[in-house]
């Protein structure tokens, strides 16, 4: 498994850690944030597809910010992906 960290820009979460095995992602987690919704999150993305991880969640916003938690998982999935 390749593990992945990075940090975060205009979010309440500071980082956002999380494996890649065999186009899966694994282990994530968010350091700050709102804890129940970024646990929710982890818990629902475990084993899923890196791919539709992207897919789902990229774009997504947090009130007026123009990027959210979500969004910012999504993103640096699509940049290890490319890395891998």
């Amino acid at each position: 498994m390749k593990n992945f960290e990075l940090q975060t820009h205009g979010i309440c979460a500071r980082t956002i850690s999380f494996g890649l095995e065999d186009g899966r992602i694994h282990h994530i987690q968010f350091s700050g944030g709102c804890p129940g919704n970024l646990s929710a999150i982890s818990k629902l993305l475990e084993g899923e597809r890196a791919e539709k991880v992207v897919a789902m969640l990229k774009g997504n916003t947090c009130g007026e910010k123009p990027t959210s938690c979500a969004d910012q998982l999504a993103r640096g999935v699509e940049q290890a992906l490319q890395k891998m």
